[in-house]
């Protein structure tokens, strides 16, 4: 009897933390449009429904690929933005800081319209360190051949280039933006999508219904006991 209770407090725990995962697989900073047509330009969107574990974000900094022949970040009251050049003038890096930190249970983005230049790789990779009151999340790493990039940890966002990518020549107007801010349209494309959400709502569900299970699972438990006793 008291192997059968302690299967079943096992495998409440197993159902809750099972059903949760999916809460914690969509911890990342996604990209969207993740594809851009060769020599094309995009509005990319940069966002999170995170903050590093229960702390508020309080700012990104989203280092550029090489392959870009311009990067225009858009201006947006909620963030302060700070740009970074390289020797040759063209933008190597943005940081945009938040007006006011962005709680960990809220979904945060910034924008900034990009160019490619003739010369641009098929991937382009934009590695985001996302600071917050404690802690630091850095979203850099880089799925190997074959390796599926839903299995990192720690993904960094990517964007492809090829011949069917949503980006088109003048989304955003970027072709007309050399290396400056822009005031564009700061209600960029969805990064997170439902999907985020779905699996925040499914994780929280399977946690819920692992603890009820455990507390079933603890009377029964008892309650045998309590039987045996008697």
């Amino acid at each position: 009897m008291r192997k059968t209770h302690r299967g079943a407090l096992i495998a409440a725990l197993a159902a809750g933390l099972v059903l949760a995962a999916p809460a914690a697989a969509q911890a990342h900073v996604g990209v969207s449009p993740d594809s851009i047509a060769p020599e094309g330009s995009a509005v990319l969107s940069f966002s999170f429904t995170h903050g590093c574990e229960n702390s508020p974000t309080t700012s990104l900094r989203i280092t550029m690929p090489d392959g870009l022949a311009s990067v225009s970040p858009t201006a947006d009251s909620l963030w302060d933005i700070a740009v970074e050049r390289a020797d040759n003038g063209l933008v190597s890096a943005v940081t945009y800081t938040a007006a006011a930190p962005v709680a960990h249970d809220l979904r945060g983005a910034v924008t900034m319209a990009v160019r490619l230049g003739e010369e641009a790789p098929d991937t382009l990779v934009f590695p985001v360190e996302q600071n917050c009151e404690t802690g630091t999340n850095e979203w850099v790493q880089i799925a190997e051949d074959g390796e599926d990039p839903h299995d990192l940890e720690a993904p960094a966002p990517v964007v492809t280039v090829g011949t069917s990518a949503i980006g088109g020549s003048d989304a955003g107007h970027a072709g007309h933006a050399e290396h400056g801010a822009s005031t564009g349209d700061a209600s960029a494309p969805d990064a997170s999508g439902p999907l985020p959400a779905i699996g925040t709502a499914l994780g929280s569900a399977g946690l819920a219904a692992g603890i009820i299970a455990l507390v079933i699972a603890i009377r029964t438990a008892r309650r045998g006991r309590s039987e045996s006793t008697n």
